[in-house]
């Protein structure tokens, strides 16, 4: 039996990069499923919250420092996981960020990964292309 990850508003919160206010708002207009856990407070399924963020819900990044040399850390939700026998895809939604990871099929599994659980995306690249967008919100060439 798969244990089932359900977060706190708070929770949600910090892993969309909104407030809570916010996450209550999508809860209360029907736009993210909560339900109450048995002391009352509202929970959040990990697997709906999957879903929901890899829509695209209207979050803002967040951030965070941390003693090591790659800086780009993505902090977030499992929404996808894809294994074959010798490697596996892993999504992870990081609040308006969705980034992708390739590694062998033994690491995703010693991570025991599962969709709905959090994990953070340590990104170190040598190469990083930067596009300037212009003042109507498009790329300028």
């Amino acid at each position: 039996m798969a244990v089932v990850t359900r977060f706190r508003i708070s929770e949600v919160a910090a892993l969309s990069g909104v407030s809570g206010d916010t996450v209550r708002r999508w809860v209360d207009s029907g736009r993210l499923a909560a339900e109450r856990d048995t002391h009352g407070h509202r929970v959040v399924d990990g697997a709906e919250l999957a879903a929901f963020m890899r829509t695209g819900a209207d979050a803002a990044p967040g951030s965070a420092r941390h003693l090591s040399s790659a800086r780009n850390r993505f902090r977030g939700l499992v929404t996808g996981i894809t294994k074959d026998g010798v490697m596996a895809q892993v999504e992870i939604q990081a609040g308006p960020h969705r980034v992708v990871s390739l590694m062998s099929r033994e690491a995703a599994d010693e991570l025991a990964l599962e969709v709905g659980s959090t994990a953070t995306a340590v990104v170190k690249s040598t190469n990083v292309a930067v596009e300037r967008d212009t003042p109507g919100g498009g790329r300028h060439g």
